[in-house]
């Protein structure tokens, strides 16, 4: 079996967590993976809040129908995607790539017009949706890398965006809550589901093969 298999076997989601600390090399590992996740023309159009001031977290609870494992965690991984795609970002974007691939921004003058028709075409609330669909990629790329290094993530979507965008001054930044990402370790003891077996669909009804 695959070392990817293994790690997709043993990670569930952690219901209960024991406050033990993720080391920081740990974290790390899992921020790059998240740092090199695929995008929609390599845009990346959303930030990832790491939270690990225990009292932030404890405000941000109730935000989330009070489940423990905001406060039971180490970190907890606040996925935030563009509230819009402006011509800011995308000319950010295009000097930064320019400079990373040492060569004239001019080289890149098709891709920009490209990403500003794509952005200008579509309403702030369709560039947004757009935003989303990319951090719902760097959020499933960050549960596997959890996994492979042995630290639970429980995905999260149960939570007050509006209220958690407040308390974090989102909206000042462009941004919108979309998904929360607790990073810990499991508290087997205290957890119905750490022992039930992993339940998917079967493979002749998941997939198609023509």
């Amino acid at each position: 079996m695959s070392k990817i298999i293994e790690s997709l076997n043993w990670r569930y989601a952690s219901k209960r967590m024991n406050g033990r600390k993720v080391p920081a090399d740990k974290v790390n590992n899992i921020l790059e993976a998240i740092r090199l996740a695929p995008s929609s023309m390599g845009l990346q159009p959303y930030t990832v809040l790491v939270i690990e001031d225990p009292e932030l977290r404890k405000q941000i609870q109730p935000i989330a129908f009070n489940q423990p494992q905001i406060v039971e965690s180490s970190h907890l991984l606040v996925f935030a995607a563009w509230d819009n795609v402006t011509p800011d970002h995308i000319n950010e974007y295009i000097s930064h790539t320019a400079t990373v691939r040492n060569m004239p921004e001019e080289n890149l003058a098709d891709f920009k017009n490209t990403l500003l028709r794509m952005a200008e075409n579509n309403t702030q609330e369709q560039n947004h949706t757009w935003a989303a669909k990319q951090a719902y990629i760097a959020f499933g790329t960050a549960l596997l890398a959890a996994a492979a290094e042995q630290v639970d993530a429980t995905p999260m979507e149960g939570f007050d965006n509006a209220k958690l965008d407040e308390l974090l001054h989102l909206k000042e930044k462009g941004l919108r809550s979309v998904t929360l990402m607790p990073l810990g370790y499991r508290d087997a003891s205290n957890d119905w589901l750490a022992a039930l077996p992993k339940v998917r669909r079967q493979k002749e009804k998941l997939f198609i093969v023509s």
